[in-house]
């Protein structure tokens, strides 16, 4: 089979500046020619479960299923399209554009089947984001949802000032034309060889979040798919092929794509995917799919939880068992109100779209108050200072990872800011106590110096959800002549409260009580809601940006 340029492997970092991956773990050494899907989705048909649901949508608000054997006639199908019809040859990259449905997830599966580059996008991204991921991927063909068309159509036009070259071939799906991509599939056989992929092949460029607002693409090997399936997963989470998954995160999150596809698939469970994410529908399709495993951000968690706690709100999500938190910090009091709403304790984990899944984390009674967790077994994690010399237990410092996977940046010079001495800095201030359980502070960037004194954005962020007035909240650091910075808080009410001058005052005091009186924000700005990115994250950078006008 013809192979596509070499644009991958010339545009990963050179292996001076790549981590030290760490395989001394059995579980993760994975034969030299593998491919991902034939793992997480053949090799379950071969067993025996092609009968066994595997992608579950809800329509109408029932829940429809498709089988493993039936997916798996759906992808190669669509890779046939690919191959066939699209001319694509193994190492071109492949846009996908869609909300979470089992079509997104056929196509992530066909397009790493197939050998080529999987590159997610988000459903909100507008056309000068994408002809950003376009032009830095050098993306070559698109799937993508009808629905989603107006804005990636601008990147094929030359005369738009969104134009991307790259981009040549577009197919859509959820449409009825001739020439869209069912009926493109419907013409296929239902058989397909994988391509025969080495494990350190590129089969995906995950861009980052935007929590900075400067988004990197990430690249990502076949073994790098099969640990986050096989990590955090094994590990930590323990499903079963009876398990139910569901939650919000999008395909095109790493969050997302471990927790809603690669996780399940890979130990035979069902997964939900939700197409419009919001508390209430969550809720409803826990309670419909009888969903047994939950992934999502803490503000989606608190939202659902005071849902719960309301008398005149009826649902039935008992058949829910293990909830998992990440995507930012998970504050004590909405852990707390999501245990007293349903009984259940939260798994927090920290992960990285570098990383490309969960490596710290603890579940059930390894859980402890205040503290995410311990490092998954087979990855390794430190707190360093500014020399990357490691820390006593207890000081505040760089957390330092690494593991069977790490970060290799698309073409981008921050690959020597985040990788040092073989370590991933995450970017996050940690303290390591002395049971070995790491205790997440603040983004490093994120920590506010103000008089002198290291604050913690999280922290207070924590102390503010303790108020009974305060639906969600942000809080930054933003420039003081006097101080060097001052701590500001942006924060939603709930209904029933109002904004006003004593309020203000009131959760001023507030926070003095709750935790050092230094910390209290001395600027409380109320908002209407808080900017997040899609997959729930608090984008600090545009508080500040608000701050600054």
């Amino acid at each position: 089979m013809k192979v596509a340029d070499t644009f991958a492997r010339d545009h990963l970092p050179p292996q001076s500046e790549w981590p030290e991956f760490v395989f001394d773990r059995p579980e993760y050494r994975y034969p030299p020619h593998i491919n991902c899907v034939t793992e997480l989705l053949d090799r379950q048909v071969d067993a025996g479960n092609g009968v066994r649901p595997a992608l579950t949508a809800l329509i109408d608000g029932q829940p429809v299923s498709c089988t493993y054997a039936q997916l798996q006639a759906q992808v190669n199908r669509i890779a046939r399209v690919l191959i066939e019809d699209l001319k694509l040859v193994p190492g071109n990259r492949v846009l996908l554009r869609a909300p979470n449905t089992p079509i997104l997830a056929a196509c992530w599966l066909a397009v790493v089947k197939a050998g080529l580059i999987a590159v997610g996008s988000m459903p909100l991204l507008r056309a000068r984001e994408l002809k950003q991921m376009i032009d830095k991927a050098r993306v070559c063909a698109a799937l993508c949802d009808a629905r989603l068309k107006h804005d990636l159509e601008a990147t094929l036009d030359p005369g738009n000032e969104h134009y991307a070259p790259d981009l040549k071939q577009v197919v859509y799906f959820n449409d009825s034309a001739a020439d869209a991509l069912e009926a493109r599939a419907a013409r296929k056989p239902i058989h397909f060889a994988a391509h025969s992929s080495h494990r350190d092949d590129v089969c995906l460029i995950a861009f980052t979040s935007g929590t900075t607002g400067q988004p990197k693409g990430t690249m990502h090997f076949h073994r790098d798919i099969l640990v986050m399936a096989d990590a955090f997963t094994t590990h930590v989470l323990k499903p079963t092929r009876s398990d139910v998954f569901c939650g919000t995160p999008p395909l095109a999150f790493t969050f997302g794509l471990g927790g809603l596809l690669a996780m399940p698939l890979r130990f035979g469970a069902s997964t939900v995917l939700i197409e419009k994410p919001t508390p209430e529908t969550l809720l409803a399709a826990i309670a419909a799919a009888r969903a047994t495993v939950c992934f999502t951000a803490p503000t989606m968690y608190r939202q659902m939880a005071l849902l719960l706690n309301d008398p005149a709100r009826e649902v039935d999500i008992s058949s829910l068992r293990k909830t998992v938190s990440a995507g930012e910090a998970l504050p004590d009091a909405t852990r707390r109100l999501w245990k007293q709403a349903t009984g259940i304790e939260m798994i927090d984990g920290i992960g990285a779209t570098e990383m490309i899944h969960i490596f710290i984390a603890a579940a059930g009674a390894d859980v402890r108050v205040g503290a995410i967790g311990k490092v998954v077994p087979g990855y390794r994690a430190v707190v360093v200072d500014d020399a990357m010399t490691e820390l006593p237990r207890g000081t505040a410092g760089k957390l330092a990872v690494k593991g069977p996977t790490g970060c290799r940046y698309l073409d981008d010079e921050r690959q020597r800011n985040y990788v040092r001495d073989g370590w991933n800095l995450t970017g996050d201030t940690f303290v390591q106590d002395d049971d070995g359980y790491f205790r997440y502070q603040a983004r490093s960037d994120d920590m506010i110096v103000t008089s002198g004194y290291n604050v913690a954005g999280p922290e207070v962020e924590g102390a503010l959800l303790l108020h009974p007035a305060v639906a969600e909240c942000g809080v930054v650091g933003i420039a003081d002549d006097e101080r060097g910075q001052r701590v500001a808080a942006y924060i939603v009410l709930k209904q029933g409260h109002s904004r006003s001058v004593a309020l203000c005052a009131e959760l001023q005091a507030f926070v003095k009580q709750t935790i050092a009186p230094y910390k209290y924000p001395r600027t409380v700005e109320f908002v209407d809601a808080l900017p997040r990115t899609e997959t729930g994250k608090l984008q600090r950078f545009r508080l500040r940006e608000l701050a600054g006008r």
